[in-house]
């Protein structure tokens, strides 16, 4: 689970996102990285995650990995999916950070992420590679299974809808509310309540790839 820009990882705890998972006696380990901003300023977060967390824990006899982030948080989660999609079994999104608003605002010129096409001297940004992989979702085999959560009022509500868009829409929850804990924490609970981890969705449907019927 990784935090926002500016969230501790006890915020997570104290938020219930853990105890959900164990009242739903779910059989998950739970590691909370302290992913501050400045991993994302140097550079680094993917290549830390993997050797602090990731790549141990994938060897020493767990089935899954899965990502959840919260704001900045899901924008490294889908970093490190992008980076080392086949040993990751799923992502989870919640009002995830995808770009600086002039970023969304081209995208949405464009028509959303299936008809934006990124100049190619751009797509090594950590934004905008991001962007280009998502538009990749439902025909690249190597991403794996997003699942998005924001709320409509959410400051990045427009970059979730572009998003939205790419995802089969069993893998989207949206709600009324806001960039916050409580609409953050009912999003989590809606979606572990939906079967998160329990059933098998077919991540492969739609897609911006592919035309949509």
């Amino acid at each position: 689970m990784l935090p926002g820009a500016m969230h501790k990882p006890q915020d997570l705890i104290t938020n219930g996102f853990v105890t959900a998972l164990r009242e739903r006696a779910l059989p998950i380990s739970v590691v909370i990285p302290d992913a501050h901003p400045g991993y994302y300023l140097d550079r680094d977060l993917v290549d830390r995650l993997r050797a602090e967390i990731v790549a141990p824990e994938a060897t020493g006899g767990y089935r899954d990995i899965w990502l959840m982030g919260i704001s900045l948080g899901g924008f490294g989660a889908l970093m490190y999916a992008r980076a080392h999609g086949p040993a990751v079994k799923g992502v989870v999104v919640l009002a995830p950070y995808l770009g600086v608003p002039g970023t969304i605002h081209e995208v949405a010129r464009a028509g959303g992420l299936r008809k934006w096409q990124p100049d190619e001297n751009t797509v090594n940004e950590d934004e905008r590679g991001v962007l280009e992989w998502l538009k990749r979702y439902g025909a690249d085999d190597s991403i794996p299974a997003i699942y998005l959560g924001y709320g409509k009022q959410d400051r990045f509500a427009a970059a979730s809808e572009l998003l939205r868009e790419c995802l089969p829409s069993h893998h989207v929850t949206a709600l009324a509310g806001a960039h916050d804990w409580a609409t953050w924490r009912a999003l989590w609970n809606l979606l572990l309540n939906r079967g998160l981890f329990t059933h098998n969705f077919d991540t492969r449907q739609n897609g911006c790839a592919g035309d949509k019927t």
